[in-house]
């Protein structure tokens, strides 16, 4: 009863303390530490950190870190080589500024969907937005929740193939790969998107007819957040094409894809796994997929642009440093959650969370993935959490139960990708300061099109799942 407890009030001081700005990289051991201590074992402190806590938090790094550092590196590349910016610019003069509100979601998703790290594309698109959003007299106040739903849902989330972190996680668990259950994916995804676009038009049109427009609003300082999107822009003035700028785009989906289908499944591994008799083949391929296409991406961008660096070094270390805080923030978490599945009160939870339905295991990972989410305020956090202490777990359900791990896969990444924007999420807090707008702004449209949509996206994907099986 302790135990149980313990857990419950930790979760909620994570959550609280977080959306006061405190580090999750000290918040997460601090906290697992406590509810050791309130479950009333003093003597298990500081093993529990020591062992525990940096055993999963180091095992984490071990499957993920290069994905989040390729993709960091990758996303700096695209800003500071000006191919973000070249994308932005042709899909914004072929809409128009009457179409100021899908032209964002649309760059958005396409650099997201590309690799592009959410918070690089919106320090880079946001001074793009502003000027669009004034010039069709659309309120500014809607233009976090444009950049939110391209860059928070579908090509995050749903659609096959998304190298974003949270469509890797589920890989070594479920034995999958990143286009897991790919046309029920793009449904979910069809589903986020157009329902998101519908929701910020009507709210658009409802501004209009109100006599509400763009607004008054003090920009002097672009970004809100030191500069980081000047310094973006000022490293984005070469000139380079579309179609240039989409080639590193279609290496990372194109040659994932090609990995995956056609060269791993051709490949005879016996003999690797004769000389590293631990390694799982199968949950591994998925990862190597993305880091060789990453790699390939990389190495592409920087030869495309070859003489032509602002400065190369400088662009590089920048991609590499913002990596950093990310991928030790999610593996805090995870160390955090491991300390917590120890607990003698978390079999309780987690027996509770198991039976919620019996016989459709999809709907108890849903919910699982989606309350942790909610609660670090994070979808890889949450995810990471849910799969390392019930992963195990949900995929002895599913093999029972008859259903296909990539079902599995796809309906924990979309469900991850529901309450993780709740006022106290990091993406969101970052997002309202570089466009220099506060929760009571624009929170509510952030919240439907990140939130209440995507979660009717998983409803949609779990009853087709259930009644037609993994496609």
């Amino acid at each position: 009863m302790f135990s149980t407890f313990a857990i419950v009030i930790t979760l909620l001081l994570l959550m609280f303390f977080a959306y006061r700005g405190y580090s999750v990289l000290i918040l997460a051991p601090i906290m697992a530490a406590l509810a050791v201590l309130l479950s009333g074992d003093f003597l298990s402190s500081i093993p529990a950190y020591t062992d525990v806590f940096m055993s999963a938090l180091s095992g984490f790094l071990l499957k993920f870190f290069p994905i989040f550092l390729l993709g960091a590196l990758f996303g700096r590349l695209m800003a500071d080589s000006g191919a973000a910016t070249a994308i932005a610019k042709t899909v914004v003069e072929k809409l128009g500024a009457s179409k100021a509100i899908l032209a964002v979601i649309l760059v958005c998703g396409i650099l997201t969907y590309g690799g592009v790290s959410l918070f690089v594309v919106a320090f880079a698109i946001y001074p793009i937005a502003k000027d669009l959003f004034r010039a069709a007299d659309i309120p500014k106040r809607l233009i976090p929740a444009a950049i939110a739903l391209g860059s928070f849902t579908f090509t995050m989330t749903a659609l096959p193939g998304t190298p974003a972190i949270q469509n890797a996680i589920p890989i070594p668990y479920y034995n999958t790969n990143v286009f897991a259950a790919p046309i029920l994916g793009l449904i979910g995804g069809t589903v986020m998107f157009v329902c998101g676009w519908l929701w910020l038009q009507s709210r658009a049109r409802k501004a209009s007819a109100a006599g509400e427009g763009y607004g008054l609003h003090d920009e002097s300082d672009v970004g809100g957040v030191g500069g980081g999107v000047a310094e973006t822009n000022l490293l984005s003035t070469h000139h380079t094409s579309f179609t240039v700028a989409m080639i590193p785009l279609f290496l990372v989906i194109g040659l994932n894809a090609l990995l995956t289908y056609v060269v791993f499944p051709s490949m005879d591994f016996s003999g690797l796994q004769t000389k590293f008799p631990d390694l799982n083949i199968a949950g591994s391929l998925g990862l190597w997929s993305i880091i060789i296409s990453l790699v390939v991406a990389c190495v592409a961008l920087i030869l495309m642009r070859i003489g032509h660096w602002t400065n190369l070094q400088k662009t590089i270390n920048r991609g590499t440093y913002d990596s950093m805080l990310p991928i030790f923030n999610t593996a805090s978490e995870v160390g955090y959650g491991a300390v917590i599945a120890s607990l003698a009160g978390f079999l309780i939870i987690r027996d509770s969370i198991l039976n919620l339905t019996p016989g459709n295991p999809l709907i108890s990972e849903a919910v699982a993935m989606t309350t942790l989410a909610g609660i670090t305020g994070s979808s890889s956090g949450g995810l990471s959490i849910a799969l390392s202490t019930l992963g195990e777990d949900y995929l002895r359900m599913a093999v029972a139960a008859g259903i296909d791990p990539e079902l599995m896969h796809r309906v924990a990444v979309m469900a991850a990708g529901g309450l993780d924007t709740l006022p106290h999420s990091g993406a969101v807090i970052t997002l309202l300061a570089i466009c220099g707008l506060t929760h009571k702004q624009s929170y509510l449209n952030i919240a439907m099109v990140t939130m209440v949509i995507p979660l009717i996206a998983v409803v949609v994907v779990i009853t087709l799942g259930t009644l037609f099986g993994s496609f």
